[in-house]
């Protein structure tokens, strides 16, 4: 199939190419709303005056046309570009801030968590979204979507990541709008009397009462954990080893709501209502009913952005196949991505779960169709379980490049957790809504609870049996993002090969895996030249990298490092062989010498030492220090107190000597260039 032969096609990837551009460059909102319509007007007069669309100036200026189009559909969508913007405030201390939350997000083990829109301060109307954190406490309760509530706390800028290759969430939020936090404990708040609702807010709560009833019938905690999660897209109940099991099984994507719930909740509902296409206007009452059903489980479902994007998606869908069109797929995706969710919110590309949902979609579209003619097998059961196989493979082809760049890991065992649990995942997700709606009504007899609760576990276990398989999880796998790109081009470059065997093809396919290999032979050569030392932010722990080359020691007295900050660095930075060390009094790094100063207090009284390491809150002098040692630095780690770490900062800056505390700055990074 030529994917490029559809006009949609090509005017969604033009538009990919300008929220990219305008991703990564700055532009005036104004000017590009002007050349944006002074090229669609162009666009009109060449069409009127040529009579044509297939002449390279039409296509030129539609193409000029569209990348402009995603370059002001990105800036203009950024909500920090809007004249009414908290930001825009130039004193935001006169009055009190009004919010609304919009999302309440999963709870860790001290915080609750949630989006808020700012709806004002004092009396000025303003625009925004912030992160908000309320600490647990006995006298914390919960907030809901809709609750609105003042508060006089001052906004916080969200930190950057203090440690290597750490993942950045402060990026992460700005794609989604969100620049600064408020922390605010359960008495610096007041909340808002009969706040006003929106669809939003009715659909969290409808949700959130489902989950109450279901929480009243006898399932088992990880059962009703993964019923929440399958059905109603809630995922915060379920326990750390069961959503880990799943990851190391390839079978992650069951437990978030996403096109291939509402693709299969699409083929059941066609299935059920398929006699009503032999009375008059069937067809349509099926349509209708379809996508009824459809945006009523994403409105069960909380109406979340990935729930919105795949009931969207299939709608379409739902439409092509009421035309009788469903091999138009290609159409309906791009339209869908199009002129539905990247027009409206071009944010969504740089989400993963965005990328990889359209990249399995794609793959198997485009994938399946040619690894089915591959094997045919008469018997009915036999091919349904090859197709299926076909379905998982190209999906998992389609996700693959995404899952190493952004995860590093890859389930070797995924085909047999999706043959096993995608057959059923209709029978599941069915039983599921027959289950919530008795619930509703308080008729749910007890051996529909005892048989659902029984598939569920079966499923986990299944899961857990798969996740124990560890020398099939391939994990740890350095992959960047050229490695990213070639490999896409290496997977494009190989599939068209397949689909037509040609001396130009292979030749092709074989000179992108070459190019692959090099350059990831190249990235190994580069990674064995590097030497440095860094001291890491934890709090309460110290610990240093020295590294040289693609060997890495970890020195540190506590043996309770956080397994991420060495996970990330070992794997980014493709290290091979790592060994652990206690923290030592002194070091020398090339031309630098660091003095380990701990918890004892204890250094020499005559030294030449160049930079201070302060570790575990050491009760000395720094006055006196100082004046002994003249050292040109001074760091404080994560192990200190704060109260030292502020006194510290006031005798640096009296003796003008730098201070670097990494949990505000971040790593130190030791000078070893020369």
């Amino acid at each position: 199939m030529k994917l490029l032969a559809f006009i949609p096609i090509k005017l969604t990837l033009l538009l990919i190419l300008g929220i990219l551009i305008g991703y990564f460059f700055s532009f005036n909102p104004v000017h590009l709303l002007i050349s944006t319509i002074t090229l669609f007007i162009l666009l009109s007069a060449v069409f009127i005056f040529e009579k044509k669309t297939k002449t390279v100036l039409f296509g030129l200026v539609a193409a000029i046309g569209f990348i402009s189009l995603g370059i002001y559909s990105y800036k203009s969508a950024q909500p920090i570009n809007s004249i009414n913007h908290y930001t825009k405030i130039t004193s935001q201390e006169d009055g009190a801030w009004t919010l609304k939350i919009n999302e309440a997000l999963k709870p860790n083990q001290y915080l609750y968590r949630y989006f808020a829109t700012v709806k004002s301060i004092g009396d000025k109307k303003v625009s925004g979204t912030l992160l908000i954190t309320i600490p647990k406490d006995s006298t914390t309760t919960s907030l809901q979507v809709d609750d609105e509530f003042l508060t006089f706390a001052n906004i916080q800028a969200i930190n950057e990541p203090l440690n290597p290759h750490q993942f950045n969430y402060k990026k992460y939020l700005e794609n989604l709008g969100v620049y600064h936090q408020l922390r605010i404990s359960s008495n610096q708040f007041i909340k808002v009397e009969n706040p006003k609702a929106t669809f939003i807010g009715i659909a969290s709560k409808a949700r959130n009462h489902i989950i109450d009833k279901l929480k009243k019938e006898n399932f088992g905690t990880d059962e009703l954990g993964v019923i929440q999660a399958l059905l109603l897209g809630q995922r915060s109940d379920i326990s750390e080893e069961t959503y880990t099991n799943y990851q190391k099984a390839g079978a992650v994507h069951i437990l978030a709501v996403s096109g291939l719930h509402i693709g299969i909740l699409l083929l059941l509902i066609q299935f059920l209502l398929s006699p009503l296409k032999h009375i008059p206007k069937g067809r349509t009452i099926i349509l209708i009913l379809s996508v009824l059903f459809l945006w009523g489980f994403a409105f069960l479902a909380g109406l979340s952005a990935s729930i919105i994007r795949a009931t969207t998606m299939f709608t379409f869908l739902a439409y092509a196949i009421y035309l009788n069109r469903p091999s138009n797929s290609f159409n309906i995706l791009a339209l869908s991505i199009l002129f539905i969710l990247l027009f409206i919110n071009p944010n969504l590309l740089f989400q993963v779960g965005f990328q990889m949902s359209y990249a399995a979609v794609f793959a198997i579209l485009w994938i399946f169709p040619l690894l089915k003619k591959l094997y045919f097998p008469k018997n009915t059961f036999v091919r349904y379980f090859w197709q299926l196989l076909c379905v998982s493979i190209a999906a998992q082809l389609g996700v693959l490049p995404i899952s190493l760049y952004y995860f590093h890991q890859f389930p070797g065992l995924f085909f047999i957790s999706n043959l096993i649990i995608v057959p059923a995942l209709g029978v599941i997700l069915g039983i599921g809504i027959l289950v919530i709606f008795l619930s509703l009504i308080n008729w749910l007899p007890s051996q529909i609870v005892w048989f659902y609760n029984g598939i569920i576990n079966l499923m986990n276990n299944l899961i857990g049996w798969v996740a124990k398989q560890e020398s099939f999880i391939f994990s740890s796998i350095s992959f960047d993002f050229g490695q990213l790109i070639l490999s896409i081009i290496t997977i494009v470059l190989f599939i068209k090969a397949c689909t037509l065997f040609t001396y130009k093809r292979i030749a092709i396919f074989l000179i992108s895996l070459l190019c692959f290999q090099c350059y990831t032979s190249f990235q190994k050569i580069e990674a064995s030249k590097i030497t440095e030392a860094i001291v890491l932010h934890q709090t309460k722990r110290s610990i240093l990298f020295n590294r040289s080359g693609r060997n890495l020691s970890i020195l540190s007295n506590s043996t309770e490092i956080a397994n991420n900050l060495i996970s990330d660095y070992q794997t980014a930075e493709r290290i091979e062989l790592t060994q652990f060390d206690s923290l030592k009094n002194s070091y020398s790094f090339k031309n630098e010498i660091l003095l380990v100063l701990d918890s004892a207090g204890i250094y020499p009284k005559s030294t030449s030492m160049e930079t201070i390491l302060l570790t575990q809150s050491p009760k000395i002098n720094l006055e006196r220090l100082i004046d002994r040692i003249n050292p040109k630095e001074i760091i404080a780690d994560g192990s200190n107190y704060r109260s030292y770490i502020d006194r510290w900062r006031m005798t640096c800056l009296k003796n003008k000597i730098p201070f670097h505390y990494t949990g505000e700055k971040g790593a130190y990074y030791f000078d070893l260039e020369n």
